[in-house]
């Protein structure tokens, strides 16, 4: 399986059936074809080569699906970038994986000057929106013009794509994901769910998340009609599923409760949806419950899991959401992971022990681009260790009860603690600097910064906030701020965030400024 296969297929079957439908342009599979391998061809114009990795800088749009399935019809790997990323992030990814050609679409042409300066190895930055292409940039168009080239079916454990995720040293990770890998959890993922053929999937969540470009996947596996939303809107998504009267989405549990919670999300019909796939952060009872009632035709699913597993090792099937004990289990392991639950020294440890969450299987990744010891360390004897602490139950289902690794998520985002840190700490202002999450009704955790100051020093959240923005994406930035005299430290002078994070959830820390 690979990730041109599924246009091959409906190309044969259902060659005049749209395959994209994006701000009403319709795309039907044979014009899909038509334009993935013209693209195919411009790439190859442009020096893109076997094992060449191509950047992807763009929001959810038909053109990211279809530049996404050129570049591995040309052969290479495809690079998504975090479109909430600085323009510094985005050039140290390009720089990290040598991409030499750069899509930009366009909300991200004011960054373009900054990319140039700061990605040096960048030759050719393409332009796919729909505004005029600025002087130095290639037009879109100019590879369309190319003539179609065959597709080289990469397949296996040929490289589909480099991911990048937050990096626990500041530095994003690139997760070196194959087409097999990708291909294993769609598999699993239509086993589980048994939904019909034809119809179409919302692509709500970021497609640069592997989440997203995931569920794109199961999606084109299913032969659905791909209906790509840009930016997500509560009423757009209504609208979107009513519109199309579509049948399955993926979205994180911040989108669902922004949607529930929307004075018009009665007005909406959204009887079609047949499926509801939630994941990256945990979900509330209250608001399962909600959004049982606002898709009451839904069969919900939570898949969990991290980039480096792509991206999904349990599934937690709808019949278990009706358990309030399993509903707040991660579910079991899918039909194609292996997972234990461990202790430090990576033996397995009985039902109902606390201990590490370690999955096994072909969903495993490649490895970190570049990295060999940080592969090494996370991949042992083949078992992935997640990070996350957890037990397991006789029946196999699994339970998250902390984090190993300083991650928090917000939004559906994973903002790593140490990178947040490393900007705090150059503020003037700040003496010493901890970041830890903190539960958050509607981002479920945001960032919270603990400071010491500088002798006769002062800040506020938004001279923090804005002095964040300059180096990391917003989102990444701290919600909250908090000033002590002093952090609780360990013998060897590190500061205890555990806590540091009871003291602060308990009340008994500073009050939060901003």
């Amino acid at each position: 399986m690979y990730l041109t296969q599924s246009l091959h297929r409906a190309v044969r079957q259902s060659p005049d059936v749209p395959f994209t439908v994006f701000n009403g342009r319709a795309h039907t599979a044979r014009q899909t074809y038509d334009v993935v391998s013209r693209l195919a061809g411009g790439l190859r114009g442009l020096g893109v080569r076997k094992d060449d990795r191509v950047g992807l800088l763009s929001l959810n749009t038909d053109r990211f699906c279809q530049i996404a399935l050129a570049t591995a019809w040309a052969d290479a790997a495809v690079v998504p970038l975090n479109t909430r990323w600085s323009a510094t992030e985005h050039a140290y990814a390009v720089d990290d994986a040598e991409a030499s050609v750069l899509f930009v679409d366009d909300a991200f042409l004011p960054m373009v000057a900054e990319l140039r300066a700061k990605a040096p190895g960048l030759r050719t930055l393409v332009h796919c929106g729909d505004a005029p292409t600025p002087e130095g940039l290639v037009p879109l168009s100019d590879l369309l013009a190319a003539e179609p080239v065959e597709d080289a079916h990469r397949q296996g454990d040929a490289m589909a794509g480099i991911f990048y995720t937050g990096g626990t040293t500041g530095l994003p990770k690139g997760v070196m994901l194959g087409h097999r890998q990708l291909y294993v959890t769609a598999l699993g993922t239509l086993l589980h769910t048994r939904l019909p053929r034809g119809g179409a999937s919302i692509l709500a969540a970021p497609a640069f998340h592997l989440a997203g470009f995931a569920f794109w996947i199961v999606g084109m596996m299913a032969d659905m009609t791909t209906v790509p939303v840009a930016l997500f809107d509560p009423v757009g998504i209504l609208r979107t599923v009513q519109e199309h009267r579509a049948r399955q989405t993926l979205l994180v549990p911040a989108m669902i409760q922004a949607i529930v919670s929307h004075p018009e999300a009665g007005a909406y019909d959204l009887s079609s949806l047949e499926l509801l796939a939630y994941g990256a952060s945990p979900i509330s009872e209250t608001l399962l419950t909600r959004a049982r009632a606002a898709f009451p035709s839904a069969q919900f699913l939570q898949v969990y899991g991290m980039t480096e597993l792509s991206p999904s090792t349990t599934l937690l099937q709808d019949a278990d959401h009706d358990d309030p004990v399993l509903r707040r289990s991660v579910g079991q392991a899918a039909p194609y992971a292996r997972v234990r639950i461990v202790d430090e020294k990576g033996t397995e440890v009985p039902p109902g022990t606390i201990g590490e969450i370690v999955a096994a299987g072909d969903h495993v990744m490649l490895g970190y681009w570049k990295k060999p010891a940080e592969t090494a360390e996370a991949v042992r004897d083949g078992w992935m260790h997640t990070g996350d602490v957890g037990y397991m139950d006789e029946r196999g289902y699994v339970f998250v009860v902390d984090r190993l690794k300083d991650m928090i998520v917000s939004g559906g985002e994973n903002v790593y603690s140490t990178e947040v840190e490393n900007v705090v700490a150059k503020h003037p202002a700040v003496a010493q600097v901890a970041v830890i999450g903190l539960p958050d009704d509607r981002w479920g955790e945001r960032v919270h910064a603990v400071v010491t100051l500088a002798p006769g020093a002062t800040l506020t959240l938004e001279e923090l906030s804005e002095f964040c923005r300059r180096e990391i994406a917003g989102y990444k930035c701290p919600r909250s701020l908090e000033s002590v005299d002093q952090f609780p430290m360990s013998g060897a002078g590190k500061i205890l965030k555990r806590e540091l994070r009871a003291s602060v959830r308990s009340g008994t820390g500073t009050p939060a400024r901003g």
